[in-house]
């Protein structure tokens, strides 16, 4: 994308930890940026788990974005992923990727996973835009709608997880 209206200034962001208190500025994020959103409950639930992690990026003290994700052997896995509406376009999502990408290493983890609704048209452009790519696709994927999802994935090598994967004749230009 250019600069123009697409594009905000970009802030720059303290990418940290998610804590406890956290919570009430991660659920008022989550409620603006999904009609089928998280409980407190389902963050802490899945907090509490060994393999999942939480980060918020910070700007002048306020959380501006969330990201929970999980450890697996070969790759992390983003499970919810979001940035306050007035703070998009200003690369806080992509910094919050960079740190995950920096967390990847050619010995163990090599790939970023995750799930997006085939209606989240702007979220898969951002992913791809960050070097993800459409790996397959989930059909009748989330419970609350009959929605499908498309498995998105990166790779450090940059080459597809699955010898064979089909290949995006238009992606090569």
């Amino acid at each position: 994308m250019s600069s123009g209206q697409y594009q905000k200034q970009a802030v720059s962001v303290q990418i940290r930890w998610m804590i406890r208190r956290d919570m009430p500025e991660v659920l008022k994020i989550e409620n603006a940026s999904f009609e089928f959103n998280w409980t407190e409950e389902d963050f802490l639930a899945c907090l509490r788990q060994r393999n999942c992690i939480g980060m918020v990026a910070e700007h002048e003290n306020r959380v501006v974005g969330f990201m929970i994700y999980e450890l697996h052997k070969t790759r992390l896995h983003i499970l919810n992923f979001a940035v306050a509406p007035a703070f998009r376009r200003s690369a806080v999502g992509s910094q919050m990727i960079d740190k995950l990408v920096n967390k990847l290493s050619q010995q163990r983890r090599q790939e970023i996973v995750l799930e997006v609704r085939e209606t989240n048209l702007v979220a898969q452009l951002f992913y791809f835009s960050q070097g993800f790519r459409a790996t397959g696709v989930l059909r009748n994927h989330y419970s609350d709608s009959a929605e499908d999802a498309y498995v998105m994935q990166y790779r450090l090598d940059g080459e597809p997880a699955e010898p064979g994967m089909p290949v995006n004749r238009i992606a090569q230009y």
